[in-house]
């Protein structure tokens, strides 16, 4: 039996129903719960077993409740809930197994409070899994995300102070609509008033940034992930024009949003976007495609595809005099 479906996990989930539905019968704790009327009554048991005060009533307004002034913790996790939230914490944030960490911190907290046999299995696994630190992993200041995520919530607009990544300073008034968190990195996808387009920035770069009381109207029928995997792709310093030799739905699966738009064209298709770094879109990208293809443009992406076809090459040429060639 898995862990999600314990008695424990059980007894649990009957306490978070009791908590937001007082008055709630067996058969509607049963039909909750997915079991029978005597398992549900047994769960009621094991909450009182464990000293947590369920009374019950009979008659038609009658059924299960906690008695009046019972003060219990604010959040009750199950054991997979405890479990699935560390190992998420540590799967996306390598760096709160570092000292000082402040996720870290707040998750020492979590599991300090948790029941006894929730809490200790939270606890081992907290202590002994190791998370593989990220080098490139790159954290926002929560005081910025805060302010942007209650810009978004409040529709108003706000003022940013943002730094590229070539350590260029300056600021933007923004509509915000959303805050997208993707593989690591947290964006904010907004409409720049500075630009007059939509933008997608990286909140680790933004320094500083200011709710406005002036209101905006949010996109019709807004898709942000959609709209920001679109726009990750475009806008950068070097266009990339590629044709594969198969058709789009082979194709398709290999291509991620942020290499361009891919269309159909008969029986091959095309691959338009932009890059900034033309090197890692050929070696990671392109050759990771198992079909043929032709760079058609920009003369960047040609470039770094030749060089790297001509490394591989020679990394398989025969050597005239291998004696020469290899260091005794």
């Amino acid at each position: 039996m898995s862990t999600g479906t314990s008695p424990t996990a059980r007894a649990l989930r009957t306490l978070e129903i009791l908590r937001a539905r007082p008055g709630t019968t067996a058969e509607e704790l049963a039909e909750k719960l997915g079991v029978t009327d005597r398992a549900a009554r047994r769960y009621v048991a094991i909450l009182r077993e464990a000293g947590i005060p369920v009374e019950s009533e009979r008659g038609p307004y009658g059924g299960y409740r906690l008695r009046r002034g019972t003060r219990l913790a604010p959040v009750a996790f199950t054991q997979a809930e405890a479990l699935g939230l560390v190992m998420a914490v540590l799967d996306g944030r390598p760096a709160a197994g570092e000292p000082g960490d402040p996720v870290g911190a707040a998750l020492d907290k979590v599991v300090r409070v948790l029941p006894e046999e929730v809490g200790r299995q939270a606890a081992a696994l907290r202590e002994h899994a190791a998370a593989a630190p990220d080098p490139w992993a790159v954290y926002p200041d929560p005081g910025v995300v805060n302010t942007l995520v209650e810009a978004v919530a409040a529709r108003r607009r706000a003022v940013i102070t943002y730094r590229s990544g070539a350590g260029n300073e300056w600021w933007a008034e923004v509509d915000p609509w959303a805050v997208v968190a993707r593989r690591t990195r947290w964006y904010l996808l907004c409409h720049s008033h500075r630009a007059g387009a939509t933008r997608t920035y990286r909140i680790d770069r933004v320094l500083a940034a200011e709710e406005t009381t002036t209101g905006f109207r949010m996109p019709d029928d807004l898709d942000p992930v959609a709209l920001l995997e679109e726009h990750l792709g475009s806008g950068w310093a070097f266009p990339t024009h590629v044709v594969f030799d198969a058709p789009l739905d082979r194709v398709a699966p290999w291509i991620n949003a942020p290499m361009g738009r891919l269309e159909a064209a008969g029986e091959r298709c095309v691959l338009r976007g932009s890059t900034r770094n033309a090197a890692m879109y050929a070696q990671e990208w392109l050759a990771a495609v198992p079909f043929d293809f032709r760079v058609l443009g920009g003369p960047e992406l040609r470039a770094a595809v030749a060089a790297a076809a001509n490394r591989l090459a020679a990394a398989v040429a025969e050597p005239e005099d291998l004696s020469r060639s290899v260091p005794a």
